[in-house]
């Protein structure tokens, strides 16, 4: 939230529409980066000794079932993974 209040804050609109294009090129970057993040840490969490409802009560409210796929790194089922079709 605080990159994006930076962005906001940039008054010369040349210089803050290309901020703003350098990380949306990047996203899939940061995006990946994001997922492994979050997965480390609710692995953390899980190694303290919280259960998988815990761990998603503290999520913002997630499922068990979800707490625990994004422990293992799995992906939800909104999308299908890159690759893949959505018919397949």
């Amino acid at each position: 939230m605080e990159t994006l209040e930076s962005f906001e804050g940039i008054s010369d609109d040349v210089a803050c529409a290309q901020a703003v294009t350098q990380v949306l090129e990047r996203w899939p970057d940061y995006h990946a980066r994001l997922r492994e993040l979050r997965q480390e840490r609710v692995q953390r969490l899980r190694e303290q000794g919280r259960t998988w409802r815990e761990i998603g009560e503290l999520l913002g409210g997630v499922s068990a079932a979800r707490a625990q796929q994004i422990g293992a790194g799995l992906r939800g089922n909104k999308r299908p993974a890159k690759g893949t079709s959505p018919d397949a």
